[in-house]
């Protein structure tokens, strides 16, 4: 039965929902003009919105209703969250008890260690994300209503609109011009960037850091190894992005050059931030010179956490590639991070990871680039973009033609669910070699 691979449950519900989402935003009553939106524009929108992407071919705030627009936040609430994981919430929630195959879908979802912890982190992660959303909304609300001027209901829906789309990941606005209106203001820039780095930290490290906030004497040393990981990962990616976006952009007329240094180092701060799998920008990408570009992409390309709502080849399979180069480079057996021996199974799933990435970017790419007249460096952002589900673009996704379009959401699909569960899915079934064949070592290089 299709359904019995818990992966393949989730590949199906999130094709469900897309489906769901096409449908409701092809509705005359979801565009602001009052007619539909198209097949192709809805499909777009909802697989951009469901995959937490943020890629649109029309201007959410001037096209969609505020029924469409509502549409679009379910939608962004549903994909982040998980379809499974939301699944399994509510079954908790209505019978008080997970039947054996929820569990084992809630577990393929959130990536969680044991079944008997199903409950406890569906819970979780339903009590971090209302916090964190419903904090940063509140912070965002009181900014637009005080410092902008909007009417109470309009700062309340631009902050819980922009909230939500934040720590999922999203990187919707309501806004044509994005957050550059707010580049110069950072209550605006700094809570948005907070929410979509927890966001991107992925679930399990949130409710680690939560479960272990009172064990002072502990310390580091409580974390598991994933938690460590990603958070020094983290940290270092931002470091480095911040440090490289500011370098190569300090005196481009067209994103930094007009700042001053403090407004220089918020706004690459925040480009940095927003590569880690988030669609906003405070300044013009378009503008930026190619060799940002380039770095964008690979940053975008590792994105961030596991199990979050970030997509991305994750830091933590970034993490152990470089592990295993640095242990093959001194002639080490095993490779090793922050004193712990990795397997060679994780070996193999994270260089699967990598390579299935990409493949996947690579031929898209080449595509892309037989359809339309745009610069390489342009179509290869759009495409890491789509795939890592950031969001980020030069401005060229409007100009794609059909075609185009249609690569694209193939690229925020696969990227949503990851490579290895979409492989996973399609399998029939498990197979397991019962001899070895003889060791035999080709030359490499």
């Amino acid at each position: 039965m299709f359904t019995a691979h818990p992966a393949r449950t989730v590949v199906l519900a999130f094709a469900v929902a897309v489906l769901v989402g096409t449908g409701l935003l092809a509705l005359p009553a979801a565009a602001a003009h009052g007619g539909s939106s198209g097949a192709l524009t809805s499909l777009f929108t909802a697989v951009s919105a469901v995959c937490v992407t943020g890629l649109a071919v029309v201007d959410t705030g001037a096209h969609w209703s505020g029924f469409g627009e509502g549409v679009i936040l379910g939608l962004i609430q549903v994909g982040g969250f998980g379809i499974m994981t939301l699944a399994s919430l509510l079954a908790l929630l209505v019978s008080g008890r997970l039947r054996l195959r929820l569990q084992l879908t809630a577990q393929a979802e959130t990536r969680s260690l044991g079944i008997g912890q199903t409950r406890r982190v569906l819970l979780g992660v339903a009590g971090t994300t209302a916090v964190v959303e419903l904090v940063v909304a509140a912070v965002l609300a009181l900014r637009f209503g005080v410092r902008y001027g909007r009417s109470p209901a309009d700062a309340a829906y631009h902050g819980l609109f922009t909230a939500v789309s934040a720590f999922n990941n999203a990187g919707f606005g309501l806004d044509a011009t994005n957050l550059t209106p707010y580049q110069r203001d950072p209550w605006v820039v700094l809570p948005v960037a907070v929410a979509v780095i927890l966001g991107g930290l992925g679930f399990p490290v949130l409710l680690e850091l939560l479960r272990h906030r009172h064990r002072r004497r502990a310390g580091r040393r409580a974390w598991s190894l994933h938690t460590r990981l990603t958070l020094l990962t983290t940290g270092l990616l931002l470091a480095v992005g911040t440090a490289v976006t500011c370098a190569l952009e300090w005196t481009n007329a067209g994103t930094l050059g007009p700042f001053g240094t403090g407004d220089k180092l918020l706004n690459g701060f925040f480009a940095a931030a927003m590569t880690r799998t988030a669609g906003f920008n405070s300044i013009d990408i378009g503008a930026l010179e190619p060799a940002t570009l380039l770095f964008s992409c690979v940053l975008m390309f590792i994105g961030g956490g596991s199990a979050g709502t970030a997509g991305g080849i994750k830091i933590t399979t970034f993490a152990v590639l470089a592990a295993a180069i640095v242990a093959e480079v001194r002639g080490e057996r095993d490779s090793v991070i922050l004193g712990r021996r990795l397997s060679s199974q994780v070996l193999r799933q994270a260089l699967t990871v990598a390579l299935l990435g990409v493949g996947l970017v690579m031929s898209a790419t080449m595509v892309l680039l037989t359809v339309t007249d745009e610069m390489f460096e342009a179509v290869l952002f759009e495409a890491v973009s789509a795939f890592g589900t950031v969001g980020l673009t030069t401005g060229i996704t409007t100009e794609l033609p059909a075609s185009g379009r249609l690569v694209l959401v193939l690229l925020m699909f696969v990227g949503r669910l990851g490579p290895v569960t979409l492989v996973s899915a399609l399998a029939l079934r498990e197979r397991t070699r019962r001899y070895q064949l003889p060791e035999e070592r080709p030359v490499i290089g």
